[in-house]
């Protein structure tokens, strides 16, 4: 496995991002099984997750990577992309418009420009027919709603261009429409960080999705996330039959909230709402190795999301610290590397080189890759390296 520089600036940075008591089996997220009761058995085989983010990956517009600007990110053309690789999940976000319906669009608002003045509306204050006013418009290829505009984190506002554009989509025409029927759904609730919500508000949300995936879902497997922890908690109130996961910066941001500020406060979230796991920015697991231990014997799953689990060597160290997935924005880069150093490992020759030695006839198997001495010297060093990012 070649080591490729890899320059930070062009590595996609998620704006944010986007469970059980046992590690995570693709048979636990088939629908039906109430993830709280579900058991290992001794067939099960673990899973090392990868899971494709808003897709094929998110659209990072500033990004000089043309592979970010490849295609319109949580759209049906950008889960069908990703479902063309060996990908376990597609993650997307999910919001309710004002008049209930569940779509998929990541930002809070929504911006559009006429007769040079750039308009801003908040996607939650829209009616559907609304939303799907902006962009290209599913009854013609040809034919263009509203302009999509997008704010970057840097403040600056640029047209929403990418290679393969799409139609904006609603959460049942996910259901309805992805071509494989394998394909995991990694649903992110998404609510606004600066809005605080009334109970009410947040059941209405919840139930509002829950009515489509429950009416849609069949054997799908599916997931529920969600940064926001009285909706995270409400929604393991609501259902039992899918697992529920709290997504944390891990503490490399801070909220005012003290629930979302750290892998320790995300324990504590799970374990008292009996939520399944926790899928921390990757910073936060490398910065706090420790934790990743104390997850694991508390019974949690645990995934990670971020810009680093676009660098193969990184994914790959967080395979041997226990973590139990990773959400990507390569997603044919990290499949691909995954295969070579996660799912296929390479069988060793029975009793040594050259022998045929009638020993207990169990086969040994390298369970991770060959790597060089300057290879292995960069895994050595890249903990310590990502602390200071």
């Amino acid at each position: 496995m070649a080591v490729k520089a890899v320059h930070v600036s062009d590595i996609p940075n998620l704006y944010q991002i986007s469970e059980s008591s046992f590690p995570i089996y693709t048979a636990r997220f088939s629908s039906g099984v109430d993830a709280g009761t579900k058991k290992k058995n001794e067939n099960d085989d673990l899973k090392f997750l990868v899971i494709g983010h808003r897709g094929n990956g998110m659209n990072m517009l500033q990004s000089s990577d043309q592979r970010m600007k490849a295609i319109k990110e949580n759209s049906i053309l950008s889960f069908n992309a990703a479902g063309e690789y060996p990908v376990d999940f597609v993650e997307f976000d999910v919001q309710v418009t004002k008049d209930g319906c569940p779509i998929v669009f990541h930002d809070d608002v929504i911006l559009s420009q006429e007769n040079g003045t750039i308009y801003e509306r908040r996607v939650t204050d829209l009616t559907l027919s609304e939303f799907l006013g902006y962009g290209p418009q599913r009854e013609s290829i040809n034919l263009n709603g509203k302009s999509l505009l997008r704010k970057t984190k840097d403040g600056r506002i640029l047209n929403w261009d990418v290679e393969s554009d799409d139609s904006l989509c609603i959460l049942r025409d996910v259901f309805t429409t992805v071509k494989n029927p394998d394909l995991g759904f990694n649903i992110e609730l998404k609510f606004d960080d600066h809005i605080v919500y009334k109970q009410e508000d947040l059941i209405h949300s919840l139930q509002s999705t829950l009515k489509v995936v429950f009416e849609q879902a069949g054997e799908r497997p599916v997931i529920f996330s969600t940064f926001q922890p009285d909706a995270a908690l409400l929604m393991r109130k609501l259902q039992t039959t899918y697992p529920v996961y709290f997504l944390t910066n891990g503490g490399t941001e801070i909220y005012y909230d003290v629930r979302r500020n750290s892998l320790e406060e995300a324990m504590k979230v799970c374990e008292e709402g009996g939520l399944q796991g926790i899928v921390s920015e990757v910073r936060g697991v490398f910065r706090n190795p420790a934790a990743v231990v104390k997850i694991k014997n508390s019974g949690l799953s645990l995934l990670t999301y971020g810009k680093l689990n676009n660098v193969p060597e990184a994914v790959y160290l967080q395979h041997l610290m226990g973590v139990e997935g990773v959400i990507v924005d390569l997603v044919r880069e990290i499949t691909e590397a995954v295969s070579k150093m996660i799912k296929h490992p390479q069988p060793l020759e029975k009793g040594g080189e050259g022998e045929d030695d009638e020993d207990d006839g169990v086969l040994e198997v390298k369970g991770k890759p060959q790597f060089s001495e300057r290879e292995l010297s960069f895994l050595l060093k890249l903990i310590p390296e990502l602390i200071q990012l």
